[in-house]
């Protein structure tokens, strides 16, 4: 109680009193919620469940904290020093600084720092423990955001009128749109595209109602074959085969693509399962391993991306030298549109502060040009795929730093390197299904189509995501310290926040056990390459995907009728592949039997019909999630989820 007359120096006096005060105030918390008349004893059960649950363990951490800080300077020569940890290792400025408030910064930001049902006010939030951090995360936000933009605008005219892909998201909402002089867009005057959407509303509307009334008969949009999979054996992680789900805006966009690339956006997961569950059979694991861990499958994806990114450098080269000549203010023969032009040059300047930003965190620049080609590599690759096939819901599931984890090794990178790299990655690309760079590949065809010049509207896209940042950031933090983490979410409070450090602890273990730590923590620069030591089950996985995408990619070129597009290994190890791999063999069948017994003459007069299904899911999301807005507000309760499409 009074650590001033132990002998122990001030600061560890003060360090331990308020370590002391943190335990206490959790306990106090943790009170309120046990307590009926407490300020929290209005929260559910679950909740209140789940808080005890965290707050027991955190006092428990505590405790053995202060106890280990309180020992090892009263017992030097018995108690071992304290080892820094993986935490420790990270950059400051990576993280939020909570040295001068841990109650508040830490334990305010995962259980909220209101107080029963009063709201805090901004000026409540710890803002001095995240200005450093914000210092760093800003600028490399923004230059890539912008570097994307300016990319984008660089890729369009190659795939917009070189290439003629379909950009079939694009092409359904400019079907919306009035033309020059009309009210509303002709799609409307269709009887077929009404029907279509009625129907396809009417059983979103059904189903959601099933929620709220259990005894209502359900339209069934998926199908259980379970009872079929014993006499498969073959196949592995054959959920979505046995058990397909079928998604009308993947159907009606199949309708739209060229036969073999809606084929093959049906076939890969299914063929992807089969060569999995074959290797199995031989000891040979493709998918084992953590999320951010090394394994087959993600080097199989990795380089089937780079193989793509190969054959558009090769189809496209003509342009892309002109517009890099004309950029770098070299004499050309060509030229280029003037946006592509610009958008070259703010891509580079842009590209070069977000390395530079990588360098200053600690990186070599070696290593932060190639994590930052990863990068742009799945934005690009990611922005292809949604251009050629309208997939709305892509995970490349590749990162950066495992794949540079995996062409280098451990002891080549180090632990400190391997931390920065997993902490950019968890914050920047750990689930890039909504990413910037396809959201404005889709943008500018838009803007194409109806006749908009998109130079300037890339820059305002750029300013208005200046201000939607400068407001999103003080509103989620306010939103965070106000409400607390969302406990209901595992995969975002627990899983995604470990990952980094849990790598990183693992392979610091193994340096040990190796007795390479100390010299794999003092490489730096070009020394690392003479210490590069791939693992070579990943890269042999990388050489097939590689191999597999240039094969089909050259096959497709120089054969009329090559059955299968490429993108097949791009989606086929995912799980939006799996996802939607049913909804593309539907979709595909129904083009193929109408262009051969109806003719392209028939096949024009069903586009609206397939627009219908799409404009039918859109309102099917939109309606529940409306009147659930108006159910909590009301009731206080929040409504029950309801999916129309994979999460």
């Amino acid at each position: 109680k009074d650590l001033s007359r132990t002998g122990i120096p001030k600061h560890i006096v003060a360090e331990a009193n308020r370590q002391y005060d943190e335990i206490d105030s959790i306990r106090r918390q943790m009170n309120s919620i046990r307590s009926e008349s407490g300020d929290l004893s209005h929260l559910p059960n679950n909740v209140k469940e789940k808080q005890l649950s965290e707050g027991t363990k955190w006092c428990e951490l505590a405790v053995r904290r202060l106890n280990r800080l309180l020992m090892q300077y009263t017992f030097p020569d018995e108690i071992a020093r304290y080892r820094a940890g993986a935490v420790e290792m990270a950059p400051p400025s990576m993280l939020a600084d909570i040295k001068m408030n841990e109650s508040d910064a830490l334990g305010g930001f995962i259980q909220s720092l209101a107080v029963g049902n009063k709201h805090i006010s901004f000026n409540q939030i710890p803002w001095r423990a995240w200005l450093r951090t914000l210092m760093f995360w800003i600028p490399v936000i923004l230059s890539l955001w912008i570097a994307l933009i300016a990319l984008s605008v660089v890729m369009h005219r190659q795939w917009a009128d070189h290439e003629q892909l379909p950009y079939p998201i694009a092409t359904f909402a400019n079907s919306l749109l009035p033309q020059k002089g009309a009210a509303r867009g002709t799609v409307f005057n269709s009887r077929l595209f009404w029907i279509s959407a009625v129907i396809v509303l009417a059983i979103h509307l059904n189903n959601y109602t099933c929620l709220w009334f259990p005894n209502w008969i359900r339209v069934r949009t998926g199908f259980h074959f379970g009872s079929l999979a014993p006499f498969f054996p073959m196949f592995a992680d054959k959920w979505f085969i046995f058990r397909p789900s079928l998604y009308f805006t993947v159907i009606a966009f199949a309708y739209f693509l060229a036969a073999d690339v809606s084929l093959s956006l049906g076939v890969g997961p299914i063929l992807f399962s089969w060569v999995a569950g074959v290797l199995i059979s031989y000891g040979i694991s493709l998918t084992g391993g953590g999320y951010l861990s090394l394994k087959p499958q993600t080097f199989l994806c990795f380089g089937a991306y780079f193989g793509v990114l190969l054959t558009l450098m090769y189809t496209g080269r003509h342009y892309y030298r002109t517009v890099l000549c004309r950029a770098l203010l070299v004499p050309s023969h060509d030229k280029p549109e003037s946006s592509a032009v610009y958008g070259a040059r703010i891509f580079l300047v842009a590209i070069g502060i977000f390395v530079a930003n990588l360098v200053a965190i600690g990186l070599d620049w070696q290593l932060a040009l190639l994590y930052t080609a990863c990068i742009v590599l799945i934005f690009l690759v990611m922005s292809r795929i949604i251009a050629e096939t309208g997939l709305f819901f892509i995970q490349p599931y590749f990162f950066p730093c495992v794949i540079i984890w995996g062409l280098f090794g451990a002891k080549a990178l180090g632990p400190r390197t391997m931390l920065i790299m997993f902490l950019l990655t968890t914050v920047l690309v750990i689930d890039p299904r909504e990413s910037l760079m396809p959201f404005m590949t889709n943008s500018l065809k838009l803007l194409d189509m109806r006749k908009v010049r998109f130079g300037r509207t890339a820059v305002l896209c750029a300013v208005a995501l200046f201000i939607g940042l400068a407001i999103a950031l003080p509103v989620t933090l306010y939103l965070q310290y106000d409400h607390g983490a969302d406990i209901t979410d595992g995969w975002s409070t627990d899983n995604v926040p470990r990952m980094a450090f849990d790598n990183v602890v693992q392979v610091k273990k193994e340096l040990i056990a190796r007795d390479s730590l100390e010299e794999s923590t003092a490489l730096s620069g070009w020394n690392r390459f003479a210490h590069i030591m791939p693992n070579k089950g990943c890269l042999v996985a990388f050489i097939i995907g590689l191999g597999l995408v240039i094969a089909f990619s050259a096959g497709r070129l120089h054969f009329a009728h090559w059955p299968l597009h490429p993108v097949l290994f791009l989606v086929w190890a995912s799980y939006p592949g799996r996802c939607f791999a049913a909804s593309f063999l539907v979709g595909w069948f129904i083009k193929v039997m109408i262009v051969k017994y109806g003719g392209s003459g028939l096949y024009q007069r069903l586009k609206p019909l397939m627009l219908g299904m799409v404009a039918g899911d859109m309102l099917g999301g939109i309606l529940p999630a409306i009147f659930g807005l108006i159910y909590y507000h009301i009731t206080g309760e929040p409504p029950v989820p309801f999916y129309i499409l994979p999460g």
